[in-house]
Order: structure tokens, then C-alpha cells, then sequence
């Protein structure tokens, strides 16, 4: 079993809260987690479990054994408002840890967010780091310290690889046919599912679409109405697609930059998908070869960085945020991470090769914006680091492996 890098920042959680609420997609690796650090499991997947928990949620907590973990809590909701009540009465760190599928404080029939006695965390797919057996390096902190270190090779097989393959543990052990399978099965058995827990969707056929054909505009700007229009469905409906997708850990829409520049910005979210393994069986793309012909290869690998930027900035330990960047006349910065009085700039390129051209948009944002210093950095298919300027390096994306 891989060494996840969130492990040490739930034991932390874990001796300062008495709730720890631990969300993430399916088979992200949540039960393996609490399994290492919890000798006593429960699952509501468990149909009888769960009934006794709704009708009796009073005896059902009172013959616990702590501490515990209780998995898949959004299945039982509001349980939450008798956890609160037990500590309440009893307050022990480190009694509860609760995992989820879906974000259960999002429930409607959530009535307690356990406000002050609850630390939320989240689990992302493997990153690149964690599956090379690093999970104690942090490419956002290498990125601020300009610790840019990177043996000179070519690692376009490598990253191929871990595109194809996403972040899920169990990919680890498959191949070939049998990793076409898991996928297949994983967007059937999970997504599905998940989604009709969630929501009452009548036509499930039309919410499949949806993401098929969202991951399609996987590092895109959001066009509602052109996506409703793929789908043949009203943009209700898409909002509520989009907000089933997102709840279940499946896509994640990034939210516009904005700053005091005197320029217009475009107000819409990026979407992207979560992980690419998932992302290239949805797109049929399954080989190397295939990957790097797709007319959906720099989205594809736009959304790799996104998913790896992500997982670093989780784990970071620091206030953080990131956003994408455009403005109306078209200028456009793929990520902008704000971190304490620092901005990252990040460009992605696929090419093998990169020139100063490359950064035209970052060194525009720096020269309209100074009041926090500002690392522009592209991101490309290259062997080597070349540092532009003191403030402007291309990194091959051989940093996340």
C-alpha cells in the first residue's frame, strides 16, 4: 500500500477535534486510511446498519465502541445532530472519524454542520508523488522555495503513464484489458450510483451523457448553454448535473481570478475532471499513442497539472487558493495560485520546447500587478529547467514524478 500524504495531517486532526470528517471520491483509498488508524469500523453501505442508525440513532451511538470510524456517512445524515449531541455530553478527541463519498455537510437533511467540533478533510486520487513512493514532497513548496532541481531526461513515457492510469490504488495492480474494466465498471457501478443516492434523476441516461460529454471540455471554460445543448437538456438541469458531479468528487469547476488591473475578466469557471485516468476512459483513450494524437491531448494534460496542483495545494498546510486566469481582450493564465503574499503563474504547454513568447501573459499580469511578487512558470514536455528570468523558469513536467 502506497504512504498517502494526508495520513499525518488526520493524525494531527484526529488529536485536536473530536469529529474528523474524512471526504473523497470512490475507491480513493478513504476505508484502506481509516482501517490503518481505527480498530473500530463500521460502514452504512450496510443496509441493516443504516436502518438501525435512522430509527435509533440514540442506541445506536450508545453501543459504540470508541474510537470509531463510521464510513459512508452520508448515507445516515442525520446522525450528525446526535453525534453533536454525544460530544456535547461527552467531548474525547479523536472519537469520531466519519468518511464520505459526497459531502454530507451539502445533505439537505443535514440539520447540524458540528460548527467548532468537526476538522473537514479531504482524500484526492494518488498523485504522481505519492505513487512514486515521495509522498513527503510538496511541488507547491519546491515552487516557492525556487527549488527547481530536476534531473535533465526525457519523461514523456512517465507522465503518459500516470495520465492513463489516474490516481485510483487499485489501477496499480492492473493492466491492459483489466484496467479498461475497472474504468468501465468504475464510471457504470460508482458514478451512477453515487448520483442516484444523491439526486432523484429520472433519466438516468441523460445524466451519462452529461459527462461524457463534459469530459469532453475537461480544461475548458464553462459554456452552460452550449453543454445543455449537447446534452439536449435545460440549464436547470445542467446546474444540477454539475452539482451532482461535483458533490460526488468527480469534477471540480475552478473558479476566475480577479484583481485591480483595469481589465474586464471572464467571469465562468474551468471544469475539470478530477482524475485522468477516469477523464481518458471516458474519452476512449487508452495508449500512449492514442494520448498524444487525441485532439483532447492538451486539455488532457492541462487537467494532469490542474489534478496535481490540487492534490499539493491539499496537502499544503497553508492558506492557498488557486483560480484560472482570462480576460476579455483573450490574455490568459491557465492557474493562479495565491499563497500568504505570493502568486504562482502557471502556464501549460505540451510542446517540447518553449520560448519567452510563452509567458507573454504572466509578464503582462506582472508588469499591471506588484503588490505581492509574482513566479511565472510554464509547465512543458521538456528535458530540462530553463530559467528565463529571476521571476520566469520553464519546468519540465517531470517535476510531479
Amino acid at each position: 500500500m502506497k504512504k498517502r500524504t494526508l495520513e499525518s495531517i488526520l493524525k494531527i486532526a484526529l488529536d485536536t477535534f473530536p469529529v474528523v470528517l474524512l471526504n473523497g471520491a470512490r475507491q480513493v483509498g478513504k476505508s484502506t486510511l481509516a482501517l490503518d488508524n481505527f480498530q473500530n469500523y463500521l460502514t452504512f453501505d450496510d443496509g441493516e446498519l443504516r436502518l438501525y442508525a435512522k430509527e435509533n440513532p440514540k442506541g445506536f451511538l450508545k453501543n459504540l465502541d470508541f474510537p470509531i470510524c463510521l464510513d459512508e456517512i452520508q448515507k445516515v445524515p442525520t446522525l450528525l445532530e446526535y453525534i453533536k449531541m454525544h460530544i456535547d455530553s461527552k467531548r474525547v478527541n479523536g472519537d469520531f472519524l466519519l468518511t464520505g463519498s459526497s459531502n454530507v455537510l451539502d445533505h439537505k437533511e443535514s440539520k447540524d454542520t458540528l460548527a467548532g467540533r468537526l476538522c473537514e478533510l479531504r482524500l484526492h486520487p494518488l498523485s504522481s508523488k505519492e505513487k512514486n513512493d515521495k509522498s513527503d514532497e510538496n511541488v507547491i513548496e519546491k515552487l516557492l522555495k525556487r527549488d527547481f532541481k530536476l534531473a535533465k531526461k526525457d519523461y514523456t513515457d512517465e507522465v503518459c503513464e500516470h495520465i492513463l492510469d489516474g490516481g485510483y490504488p487499485e489501477i496499480l495492480e492492473l493492466g491492459g484489458l483489466s484496467k479498461d474494466l475497472w474504468f468501465t465498471s468504475y464510471i457504470a457501478t460508482y458514478i451512477e450510483r453515487d448520483a442516484r443516492d444523491l439526486a432523484d434523476i429520472r433519466d438516468i441516461d441523460s445524466f451519462i451523457k452529461f459527462v461524457n460529454v463534459l469530459a469532453s471540455r475537461s480544461g475548458t471554460i464553462l459554456n452552460k448553454s452550449s453543454l445543455s445543448n449537447d446534452i439536449g437538456t435545460k440549464d436547470i438541469t445542467t446546474d444540477n448535473y454539475l452539482s451532482i458531479i461535483s458533490r460526488i468528487y468527480q469534477a471540480t469547476l475552478l473558479k476566475p481570478y480577479f484583481v485591480n488591473i483595469g481589465k474586464q475578466f471572464v467571469k465562468s469557471p474551468k471544469v475539470f475532471f478530477n482524475d485522468t485516468g477516469v477523464l481518458c476512459s471516458l474519452l476512449r483513450i487508452n495508449s500512449k499513442e492514442k494520448l498524444l494524437s487525441s485532439t483532447y491531448s492538451g486539455q488532457i494534460y492541462e487537467t494532469y497539472i490542474f489534478c496535481e496542483l490540487q492534490k499539493h495545494l491539499s496537502y499544503l498546510q497553508k492558506s492557498a487558493q488557486m483560480f484560472h486566469y482570462r480576460t476579455n481582450d483573450k490574455k490568459e493564465i491557465d492557474f493562479i495560485i495565491e499563497v500568504n503574499n505570493e502568486i504562482l503563474a502557471i502556464e501549460v504547454k505540451q510542446s517540447s520546447s518553449v520560448k519567452k513568447e510563452d509567458f507573454k501573459h504572466i509578464i503582462d499580469l506582472q508588469n499591471r500587478y506588484d503588490e505581492k511578487r509574482c513566479l511565472g512558470i510554464v509547465f512543458y514536455n521538456g528535458e530540462m529547467v530553463v530559467e528565463f528570468s529571476d521571476d520566469l523558469v520553464a519546468i519540465p513536467f517531470g517535476i510531479f514524478l
